[in-house]
Parts: C-alpha cells; sequence; structure tokens
C-alpha cells in the first residue's frame, strides 16, 4: 500500500521522537554547551562544615549473589553512610553488577532507601558494570534510577560557595578535543570565584598502582592519563585545589601528583582485589580486604579525610576502624 508523502513524513517524525533519550544525549556539542553547575545546593541548606562520601564498585544485585559482591557488607556501609548523615554522597560508578539487568537498580533503590529517608543528596559516575547489556537498556535502566540525570551521561554541581563537583563518565574520551572534554574545560573556565575544592567523580582511575599480576584491566588506562594530563596543567589549578576521586580497582589507594589528590575507594562490596603497592602509595597498610568509605569534610580553608573501613568482614555485626587520614588546604592566593 502506498503512503501518501505528508503521512509518510508524519511516520518518519513520530519514529525519530520515539528513539530513547540514551540516543538522544548523544548529539554532538549539545552537552558542551552547558554552561554552569547542573545542580546547585545553597550553603543554607547544607552543613556546616559541609560533609560528603565518596566510595564505588558495590555491585547491588540480589542478594543471594555472594560471589561478585558481599551483599551484608554492602548493606552495612549503606546504613553507616546513613549515620553519617552527609550532605551528599558520590558514588563512582559500577553501583549494578549488570546494568542491563533493571531489577540490579531495583535491589539498588532497595537497599539505600535510608539514604532517601534521610534525604541525602545522591550523585553517581558511570562505571563499567553500568554497561553490562546493550547500550541503549542499560542507560535507560540508569536514568530510570536517577530519573534527575535523564539524558546527562556527565554533570556538575556546586555545593554551597566553596566546592564545585564534576561527575565524569570514563567509559567516553578524555582526549583533547572530545566532547566530554570541551564540556570540563568550559566548567572549569567558568569556575565561580568563591571555590575553593574541585572535587571530580569517576570510575577508571587517573593514578593507580600497577601490578604485575598480569591483569592490565586494573592497571590504568590512557584514557585516563589524558585526564590526568589536563589537569596538571590545567590554569584553574593555581586558584582551586583539585581531588580526584575514583574506583573500578576494589581496594584502596591514595596519591599526590602535581599537587592533586588521586583517591582510589571502590570498596563498596564487590569481591575485594589485593593490589601491590607502590611507593608512591600514601596508604601502605597491608590489611585486607579494604571494604570502606572516605569521608570528606570542608571547613572554611581545609579539606579533611577519612577512610572508614570495615575492620573485620566476616563478623557478624559490623565493627569500623579509621585506617588513613588525610589533609588538602586550599590555594593561597592573592584574590
Amino acid at each position: 500500500m502506498t503512503r501518501h508523502p505528508r503521512l509518510l513524513l508524519s511516520s518518519i517524525l513520530l519514529a525519530w521522537l520515539a528513539i530513547p533519550a540514551c540516543r538522544q544525549a548523544k548529539r554532538p556539542s549539545a552537552a558542551a554547551e552547558r554552561a554552569g553547575p547542573d545542580f546547585r545546593a545553597s550553603s543554607h541548606d547544607l552543613s556546616r562544615p559541609l560533609q560528603i562520601v565518596t566510595y564505588g564498585d558495590m555491585r547491588f544485585t540480589a542478594p543471594s549473589e555472594t560471589g561478585a559482591t558481599n551483599p551484608k557488607v554492602r548493606r552495612w556501609l549503606v546504613d553507616r553512610i546513613a549515620s553519617e548523615k552527609p550532605d551528599a554522597v558520590l558514588l563512582s560508578g559500577d553501583i549494578p553488577w549488570h546494568g542491563g539487568i533493571a531489577n540490579d537498580y531495583a535491589v539498588y533503590r532497595s537497599e539505600t532507601n535510608l539514604w532517601r529517608e534521610e534525604h541525602i543528596r545522591i550523585y553517581p559516575a558511570l562505571g563499567n558494570h553500568e554497561f553490562q547489556g546493550l547500550e541503549g537498556a542499560c542507560l535507560d535502566n540508569w536514568w530510570s534510577a536517577f530519573p534527575e540525570l535523564r539524558g546527562l551521561r556527565y554533570y556538575s554541581v556546586q555545593l554551597g560557595d566553596s566546592v564545585y563537583v564534576l561527575n565524569l563518565d570514563s567509559n567516553l574520551p578524555f582526549t583533547p578535543g572530545s566532547e566530554q572534554m570541551t564540556w570540563v574545560s568550559k566548567q572549569l573556565a567558568g569556575l565561580p570565584p568563591g571555590v575553593r575544592f574541585l572535587l571530580l567523580n569517576l570510575h577508571h582511575p587517573p593514578v593507580v598502582d600497577v601490578q604485575a599480576d598480569g591483569d592490565d584491566s586494573h592497571n590504568g588506562r590512557p584514557n585516563e592519563a589524558a585526564l590526568a594530563a589536563f589537569l596538571a596543567a590545567a590554569p584553574q589549578k593555581s586558584r582551586v585545589r583539585f581531588i580526584v576521586a575514583a574506583g573500578h580497582v576494589h581496594n584502596y589507594e591514595r596519591f599526590d601528583r602535581d599537587g592533586i589528590v588521586y583517591l582510589v575507594s571502590g570498596g563498596g562490596g564487590a569481591k575485594p582485589r589485593p593490589v601491590e603497592r607502590g611507593p608512591k602509595d600514601l596508604y601502605q597498610d597491608r590489611g585486607f580486604p579494604n571494604y570502606h568509605y572516605v569521608k570528606l569534610v570542608v571547613s572554611g580553608e581545609k579539606l579533611r579525610g577519612t577512610m572508614i573501613r570495615v575492620a573485620d568482614p566476616g563478623s557478624s555485626s559490623p565493627l569500623w576502624e579509621e585506617k588513613d587520614h588525610f589533609e588538602v588546604l586550599a590555594v593561597q592566593t592573592n584574590l
């Protein structure tokens, strides 16, 4: 049957509009045109001092799965973080075990319901397990779990006057000229004058201990190395302190490179990974496994970090210990 040209055009238009939002979000330059923070929390709505939690690699999934993730410890961490009542939680990715399975996000919603009851702000980044499945379905599951992010794969947040957060997608390029890096450059160029600390939240770590066990998947990639090189040369580093928090490695590591603090905080519940620590890793404790989260407290010109660890994962009830402390001072300027 022959269709009338106008009907055919209307059908094409309707079909285009029906394309999932994940595909439309990939249109070139759309993201790069965004200026200023995508989300903002006023100082009046935040604690004094400001408190932020960062961690990743939970692998929420059915509680019957105990090999890829530890559901008991996973829930302990969620409950402990809720008790901290932080102003924001930065999740560095691998939130579900399989991003293509909607039920993994249902488990996430169920196990973290206490966070919503406490009205805690949640700012996630995409990890590689978010893409375990067809990309379109995976992104749709992601945006259904975090509807406020619909259409965004990376975004920015301003917390009060002094803290700015870039939530990045390490599944996309960080190479010069890429859409994401064009956006990052614009975000840095437009940082409000009161910002003292810039937090970058992503999944794959730019700086990491290199392992000699033959598994290169956790040894760092050229993509994130390009991001580290960009940050080292960023002119904004002369007035704003950069802190980069990542996951992917199911352990804890801390580095100071080019005046930038790099954290690896992947102890959210996923199967632990032992690491051989190099001399530049500022955390040399041999305790294992390192199920943990990192608490950041920002007060005036100072940011204090504490790694809070599950002391005994085999216990019937949680025992906690503080195993790393660090301090970051704001850049002293004449402005």
